[in-house]
């Protein structure tokens, strides 16, 4: 049996802020003022620092001297160091799936994958919350996999890396719509080869996507440095 305690205020204002980055609505550099926070949420400042703290530990806020908090800016740099573990991590999720499952036994898998291939097709290309609703039901998926691994170790380090891999994620669904399609193939790819206990072909579907996401996210990280 597993509990789990409630959120706490700040984890409730942190994943609130955390939205607005992901999303954009707050861009990179913009300030974050404590009291306004405060203030529009009807909480302390003391719970909106202890959030933004947590932020920062998800790399989505930098805090600096007398200057306060501001929203990170995407870099190479920072996208590259997140993908370069995030893909190793995924591997590990589905070699581990692979170990305790058979494929007859996975077929939860598939009832995940129609739920979001339902998702990406009852979405219009050009609905504002598209991406949102498709990084939720990919993320599903994943959620899915942990209870079938039942490693805490491994379901926290991935969810800590949850905000910032959704947030490149967001910035190519948005700035590439056949990537919608290219998310329903990728989950349809890695539902065949866990059915078929094929870890080779789910290793090599993640490391594909992955390095497919990794270069949209950089490409678009040079058209805006060279605008």
């Amino acid at each position: 049996m597993r509990f789990q305690a409630p959120e706490s205020l700040s984890e409730q204002i942190a994943q609130h802020i955390g939205q607005r980055i992901v999303t954009g609505d707050l861009e990179p550099g913009e300030r974050i003022q404590e009291l306004k926070v405060a203030g529009e949420l009807n909480v302390s400042r003391g719970s909106v620092r202890e959030a933004l703290l947590i932020l920062q530990r998800r790399h989505l806020v930098e805090i600096f001297p007398r200057r306060g908090a501001v929203v990170s800016r995407l870099t190479p740099e920072l996208v590259n160091s997140l993908y370069d573990i995030y893909i190793d991590l995924l591997c590990m999720l589905g070699r581990k799936v692979l170990e305790r499952w058979s494929g007859e036994q996975l077929s939860g898998v598939m009832g995940q994958v129609r739920e979001l291939q339902a998702v990406i097709d009852a979405l219009n290309s050009s609905g504002g919350d598209a991406a949102e609703q498709v990084i939720d039901a990919g993320f599903g998926v994943m959620r899915y996999a942990y209870g079938l691994v039942e490693n805490p170790f491994l379901e926290e380090t991935l969810e800590n890396f949850r905000p910032a891999i959704s947030r490149t994620y967001f910035v190519a669904l948005e700035n590439f719509r056949d990537e919608l399609e290219e998310t329903g193939r990728f989950f349809r790819l890695l539902a065949d080869a866990a059915i078929r206990g094929d870890s080779p072909g789910l290793e090599q579907a993640i490391c594909e996507f992955g390095e497919h996401q990794r270069q949209q996210v950089l490409s678009i990280l040079r058209e805006e440095v060279s605008a």
